[in-house]
Parts: C-alpha cells; sequence; structure tokens
C-alpha cells in the first residue's frame, strides 16, 4: 500500500515560487488538484534583497486575504533572510479555510519595496475527496 505524503503530513505544496517585490501585483503559488482540498500550513518566503518595507497578502485568487490579511515584511531586510507567513493562534482559536480543487492560491504584493527575484514556498497538505 503507497501512501502519499501530501496526505499525511505537512509538505512544500507549490515549490519553489519566484515572487518580484518590485512590483504589486498577483502570483500564482498552488493550484488545487482534482479530487482534492488543500490546507495551508504556512508560507516561507526568501529574500533576494531589502524588502522591509514590502506588504503582502495571501489567499484564493478570488479572495486574497482570506488566509493572511496584510503582512508587512519588516525583518526581510537583506538579501537570503528568509520568514514563516501564518496565522498566529490564540486563545480564540484561529479560523482558516480549506481549499477545494481547482481553487488557485495567490500572493499579492500589495505595496512593492524589494528585489524581483524572492522565493515563496507554500506548506500544507491534502486531503482526499
Amino acid at each position: 500500500m503507497s501512501v502519499d505524503i501530501k496526505e499525511k503530513s505537512i509538505y512544500p505544496l507549490s515549490g519553489e515560487v519566484t515572487v518580484s517585490l518590485a512590483a504589486t501585483g498577483n502570483t500564482t503559488l498552488y493550484t488545487v488538484p482534482a479530487g482534492y482540498k488543500a490546507v495551508i500550513d504556512h508560507v516561507d518566503i526568501i529574500a533576494g534583497a531589502d524588502a522591509s518595507t514590502s506588504t503582502i497578502t495571501i489567499g484564493r485568487s478570488t479572495a486574497l486575504t482570506d488566509f493572511l490579511d496584510t503582512q508587512t515584511l519588516g525583518n526581510l531586510d537583506a538579501d537570503e533572510d528568509k520568514v514563516e507567513l501564518r496565522p498566529v493562534p490564540a486563545a480564540t482559536p484561529v479560523k482558516q479555510k480549506t481549499y477545494a480543487a481547482g481553487v488557485i492560491i495567490q500572493i499579492a504584493v500589495t505595496s512593492a519595496d524589494g528585489g524581483a527575484t524572492n522565493t515563496a514556498i507554500l506548506w500544507g497538505y491534502l486531503i482526499a475527496v
């Protein structure tokens, strides 16, 4: 019996995606495959240059803030710096979304002040439906 690791553990769903923080706009991170539902855990961003005043949101292409609302990348201030972006748990549990087959998950650069060659990796897992 084979087991698909993407269904049984948190895994890099997207692979490495180049995201420009030099201009505003949307970049697709992942499209949920047929027969699955995706659950996002977090997104890693690795800087290609200082991007400390850039802001981003992450979510489905039709609701670009449903995973993370506006995030200022204040710690991303030099080449090769990495930040991990995720909803922060608190006393009241954080509500998150699941993403059905065919949903496109994007990162939206809403304020650009960085390099053009940053890397984003979307982490999560898949649930067979």
